[in-house]
């Protein structure tokens, strides 16, 4: 199983080469797959990956980019192709250029450090974490300190305690709770990375509340809809996979959460892969059941290649599972909405299929 990679390469290492065709070997019983609906692209992702695209036409390449625009290595590498230069800091991006903030979001310091540059910023921070800097922000005036469920490291998590470097203290896992000092006063509330697992971040809630029974909830739920339907969706479907895999990258939180949950809620077995070409033929073995899901930043393209290659394998009877239906919608950018033409592009962006 793999783990979270935290400050992975901003350029996108090379696809893996193509392994033989996986082979239809018997199996007790009839094989078969469960689809997890929903999975794949939510609005925050399609909203950032569609604003590079937009930003390159628009503009003309080069157009920077501060981190990866979301975590999947497919899109990454799809947007270097059309012109896309993805840097690590706004210090490495020439003066007067073009720059797109992820959807992770950033923090108010390097909002400054870009027009200290003269930079054309392009936010496409995902509504849903912007939502949680302003409510840090707004905490911080009110005179409250901060207790963040996050990772340490984690893009969001760093953009989310810059609103709030002073008040901020971050707790990691449900162990963090049990052994955090945090300073004598009754204003203390807790948010969370809107990437993580919702049963542990309650977990954690639970043992932080054990401590400190005066620690008061946000307004709101801060883990994203798309985070949380992914993983009841896996959690319906994981007590009958003799495997799972999740189509996801190693430094997306969401995608590895899923394989986690997986194997929490039943899964006999549970992977996570960028590419189809990353399943091996032995993880198959005795499997009557796969379970296929993927993280929110993953095109359904990539889906799509590994019910192909299961099918090679004789999995060819696929039942998609639905637990919720998407319809949230995001603008974009507002840096974006009006071209150099003038015209206006009001478009409302969401979409799980789209490749």
């Amino acid at each position: 199983m793999s783990t979270i990679t935290n400050g992975a390469p901003v350029s996108a290492p090379v696809v893996p080469e193509r392994r033989a065709r996986l082979t239809n070997e018997p199996v007790a019983g009839k094989k078969r797959i469960l689809l997890a609906a929903p999975r794949g692209y939510c609005a925050g992702v399609d909203r950032a990956v569609i604003a590079v695209e937009k930003a390159i036409e628009q503009y003309g390449a080069p157009v920077y980019v501060r981190k990866q625009i979301v975590h999947n290595i497919h899109v990454v590498t799809e947007l270097e192709k059309n012109g896309a230069i993805f840097v690590d800091e706004v210090e490495e991006v020439p003066p007067g250029s073009h720059i797109v903030f992820s959807a992770h979001g950033v923090s108010p310091a390097v909002v400054q450090g870009a027009a200290d540059r003269g930079l054309a910023a392009i936010d496409a921070t995902c509504p849903l974490v912007t939502k949680v800097h302003r409510e840090a922000a707004r905490f911080v005036k009110q005179d409250y300190w901060i207790l963040l469920i996050g990772h340490d490291g984690h893009e969001e998590v760093e953009g989310t305690m810059g609103h709030a470097p002073d008040r901020t203290i971050l707790i990691g896992s449900p162990d963090e709770a049990d052994t955090v000092q945090v300073p004598e006063t009754d204003n203390l509330i807790w948010l969370s990375q809107t990437t993580l697992s919702v049963d542990e971040t309650m977990e954690t809630v639970r043992r932080l509340r054990e401590r400190f029974p005066h620690l008061q909830d946000p307004p709101s739920d801060d883990i994203c809809y798309a985070t949380q339907n992914r993983q009841v969706a896996i959690k319906k479907i994981s007590p009958e996979c003799d495997l799972v895999i999740a189509v996801g990258s190693a430094n997306s939180s969401n995608s590895v959460r899923l394989v986690e949950v997986a194997l929490e809620y039943g899964a006999k077995a549970a992977y996570r892969v960028d590419y189809a070409s990353e399943i091996r033929q032995e993880w198959l073995d005795g499997v009557a059941t796969v379970g296929v899901t993927s993280g929110a930043s993953v095109p359904e393209v990539l889906v799509q290649q590994v019910l192909a290659d299961l099918g090679d394998a004789g999995y060819t009877s696929v039942e998609e599972v639905t637990t919720a239906e998407e319809d949230l919608l995001f603008s974009l950018p507002k840096e974006l909405r009006i071209d150099k033409s003038g015209k206006r592009d009001d478009r409302a962006l969401g979409g799980r299929t789209r490749a």
